[in-house]
């Protein structure tokens, strides 16, 4: 969906690029497959029998599981309402059984089943043998089933994201800033490939081994070294001699080095072979041009001269330095304006936690829109499809582990604090866009000893350069810290460093919030969406630049360059725990939709439009709607250095020009007192209705380079349905998910911002609503002239016909809308039964209106009459 559904012209901008759908790229537990490399991936994502409560046997093979609900995985244990805090997602015991054949062709080879995550305490049995017990909801569990699988098999898993204080987060959910829904919520794999291979990084356990490890040593323009170890296994009976084939290729896909190194393993041993690589003139990896190298890495068998193994990298050269008061640099050159921006929970309407890759992926997207170039992962480590997305759009990440005000002495808690640190490093350590860790517990008081052994955990697990830890500077243990945070000085004087280390560089992890108290959370910070104009356009000003002392957009740009910038607390709406109302404080909702700070952010960005698969360049928005309770006083949020604004036709224009000025690059434009809705009372009672406009132009170097017109909305006459998919199209996996938007607009399509009608959607062909009467979200209330919906595809590629109604119909209502689009094919191949395929949806039936339009019409002469006597009658 294009952001609140209003057309932004860019001029200079590449439309027929962005016009493209665009698939993205996704991991497959941490690598990138490819052909003919001896080894396979398949998907184990569809067809789950489901129950959501305590069962006894159900780990046994022939347990009867037929009653059983049928799911996909990323799964939520819940479906739920948009509003869902207060700890109203269950918290408990469920269960998870997968039934499936695998061809003879695989019981031969090496075989590992991934799960990316499952939320709370797991275990996990195969063929009634319990292979796994797991206590964390972020990171992965790798089992070896190599000598556990048969023909037919049977996979038993029991989730428990009840409270446990043993494990991270550890606070009891009551308390707690965020949910962490049940269930298998992130995707599950099949590997398979010959008995010498390419180690897993978290399966083999190895400080700072196993698998890839790709770092570097001396980085500029001019040249890059780069460092590469391998680690494989021989689990075969013989010695095993071979050649380790190493290719570098740049991020235009040509041959920039290839190196061969011989290795010789022992039967049931390990070995490394490593690779040193010098590149010249190197593509940096950098948020406005964010280049990707691909590396290839293929074992080949001396005696056969086959390949065994192997699969694709991306990595992104680029090294990051922190200089006290010198502040960030990056390839070694300072940065060159404050580094701007969000955290981001993995939390998403009706779903929770359980977010597709293409969500994942679009939501990546969206923060870019904005300009930003940094995301705090509050407050865990998040999917490896986000991280793909900013390795690929250029968003800096700061890595955190699990936890939220939260210590506990117990030894065990501590432990698995330490074992998440390590996993996260060696998930993620290859990826150009991490760019601190952050391996402390949030907002906690832990002991300073605490603070010497993560430290000591990063050091060792990336012994190399452009390795950094930071953490709070008022916390215990933080001279451990390379970058501290902190307020800015001229922010909140109750929480500001006043008096910088000049050694230190520091950087704001949340800022944005402005509750009165921490019990009430009353904010002017946080909005709902629907609530409308001045409540959103407040929420706007208080993030750019409000008349009150906090820390804000432009404070931001106002601090040397010690203090290098911070994210905003939080990018997008979402659920919570020990609060009864969502957090409100998004630039959008928990749908996505974006809310006038949004615009305001996009303002932000440089005028430059950028080769990346995101918008940029110039923009210009009118957060203003054109209603009777509209205020006088025009809002516009622009990049562009001069901004004219005309007020209907014939009438004034009125000319903003940016000014030379330290702190935000494009201050919030108010045009004071120039709409009067009865100015367009007096030219629609004389039917001069297209003469009642906004026209917003903006302007660089005096030529025109964005425009955006605005019009009040009329009659409402019809629903209009729009997909929101950042144009990246939904997949036939049997659970991804694509937004629905249906709006209310008017015969002109302006959306009718200001109605109080209930739709019903409707669905045919490859795709399922996720949208019941007993969630609220179908019917679902339209606020603020829209009602989005999810929608699920199965595992069928075709069409999908979506249809959405008021859910009373009558002659004088909205037209219904209507949307068909196409579902593609799934990337990898999915391991399932026929038989549990299921999911398929059939068309449904629905009321014939073939006539309603003709019948509309003739309704609407009619009415010009009723117009003509009420016009006569009235003043």
């Amino acid at each position: 969906m294009k952001k609140g559904l209003v057309l932004l012209l860019y001029i200079q901008f590449c439309l027929t690029v962005l016009a493209q759908s665009f698939q993205p790229e996704f991991s497959v537990a941490g690598f990138f497959p490819v052909e003919n490399s001896g080894r396979e991936v398949y998907s184990m994502n569809p067809s789950w029998r489901f129950y959501k409560g305590e069962v006894s046997g159900a780990e046994k093979v022939d347990f009867d599981d037929s009653g059983w609900g049928r799911v996909s995985l990323p799964h939520s244990v819940d479906t739920l309402p948009s509003e869902a805090s207060g700890c109203a997602n269950y918290q408990g015991v469920s269960w998870y059984r997968k039934h499936f054949s695998v061809k003879p062709g695989l019981l031969g080879k090496k075989l590992f089943v991934y799960f990316e995550a499952v939320m709370g305490k797991t275990r996990v049995w195969v063929n009634g043998e319990l292979c796994a017990t797991h206590y964390g909801g972020y990171l992965p569990i790798i089992l070896d089933v190599t000598d556990k699988l048969g023909e037919e098999n049977v996979i038993a898993v029991c989730t428990d994201n009840s409270n446990d204080p043993l494990y991270p987060p550890g606070k009891p959910q009551e308390f707690l800033d965020f949910t962490y829904s049940g269930g298998i919520y992130r995707d599950c794999w099949l590997i398979a490939h010959n008995r010498v291979f390419i180690t897993d990084e978290n399966y083999a356990s190895e400080v700072a081994g196993g698998g890839t490890f790709v770092s570097y040593g001396r980085v500029s323009e001019k040249s890059a070294d780069l460092q590469l170890k391998v680690q494989l296994k021989n689990e075969t009976k013989q010695s095993f001699k071979g050649k380790v084939h190493v290719t570098l290729c740049s991020p235009s896909g040509e041959t920039v080095c290839k190196k061969v190194s011989s290795v010789q393993i022992p039967s049931g041993k390990n070995g490394y072979c490593h690779a040193r690589i010098e590149v010249k003139n190197p593509r940096l990896w950098y948020p406005s041009s964010p280049s990707l190298y691909q590396v290839y890495i293929e074992v080949k068998d001396t005696k056969t001269g086959k390949t065994i193994d192997g699969y694709r990298k991306k990595i992104g050269i680029r090294s990051i330095e922190f200089k006290g008061k010198d502040g960030l640099w990056v390839n070694g050159k300072p940065y060159p304006r404050p580094l701007m921006g969000a955290n981001r929970h993995q939390d998403f309407a009706v779903v929770g936690n359980a977010m597709t890759n293409n969500l994942h992926w679009r939501d990546a997207k969206k923060l870019k829109d904005l300009g930003l170039e940094i995301i705090r992962n509050a407050h865990y480590p998040q999917d490896p499809a986000f991280m793909d997305a900013c390795d690929a759009l250029g968003l800096f990440v700061i890595e955190n582990t699990p936890g939220w005000q939260f210590w506990n002495e117990d030894p065990i808690f501590q432990t698995r604090v330490f074992d998440d640190i390590r996993n996260i490093i060696r998930r993620d350590r290859n990826r150009p866009s991490v760019f601190l860790w952050e391996p402390i517990l949030n907002e906690t008081w832990y002991p300073e000893s605490f603070v010497d052994s993560v430290a000591q955990i990063v050091a060792d697990e990336y012994p190399y350069p452009y390795s950094h830890i930071v953490g709070d500077s008022e916390a215990r243990g933080a001279s451990r810290f390379s970058v501290l945070y902190a307020h800015p000085s001229n922010g909140d004087t109750d929480i500001a460093i006043k008096n910088l280390n000049p050694d230190v560089s520091y950087f704001t992890r949340e800022w944005g919030d402005n509750v009165d108290d921490w019990n009430s959370h009353n904010s002017t910070s946080r909005v709902k969406r629907c609530w409308g104009e001045t409540p959103m356009l407040v929420q706007a000003t208080h993030y750019a630049s409000p008349s009150y002392t906090c820390t804000n957009y432009d404070v931001l740009w106002k601090t040397p360059k010690q203090h290098f910038g911070g994210c905003l607390w939080h990018s997008f709406d979402h659920q919570r725990g020990y609060h009864p109302d969502p957090f409100y404080g998004g630039l959008a909702d928990v749908f996505r939709q974006p809310k006038y700070s949004y615009y305001m952010f996009m303002a932000q960005r440089p005028l430059d439009s950028l080769d990346i698969q995101a918008e940029s360049g110039p923009m210009i928005y009118i957060a203003h709607e054109m209603t009777p309770f509209s205020p006088a006083d025009v809002t516009i949020y622009s990049n562009c250095e001069e901004v004219r604004l005309t007020v209907f036709q014939g009438g004034k224009t009125y000319v903003y020009k940016k000014e030379s000025r330290a702190g935000m690059p494009s201050p919030v434009i108010v045009f004071k007192d120039v709409y009067r809705f009865m100015d367009d009372k007096a030219l629609s009672r004389k039917e001069r209705q297209d003469e009642v406009f906004l026209l917003a132009e903006g302007f660089q170097d005096g030529k025109k380079v964005a425009e955006h017109k605005r019009r009040p909305a009329r009659r409402p006459a019809k629903i209009v349905l729009q997909l929101d998919t950042e144009g990246i199209d939904p997949v036939a996996d049997g659970s991804d998910l694509v937004t629905v938007i249906a709006s209310v607009t008017d015969e002109d399509g302006v959306v009718k911002r200001l109605n109080n009608y209930h739709i019903r959607f409707s669905v045919e062909g490859e795709g399922r609503l996720l949208a019941d009467e007993s969630s609220h979200t179908n019917p679902r209330p339209v606020e603020w002239g829209t009602a989005p919906v999810l929608l699920r595809t199965t595992l069928r590629p075709g069409k999908v016909k979506i249809k959405a109604e008021v859910d009373s119909p009558g002659l004088q209502m909205p037209l219904r809308g209507e949307l068909e689009f196409d579902v593609l094919p799934a990337t990898h191949v999915s391991i399932y039964d026929e038989e549990e395929r299921g999911g398929v949806i059939r068309p449904v039936s629905t009321v014939n209106r073939s006539n309603e339009t003709e019948m509309r019409n003739k309704l609407n002469q009619e009415l010009k009459n009723v117009e003509r006597q009420q016009t006569e009658f009235g003043e």
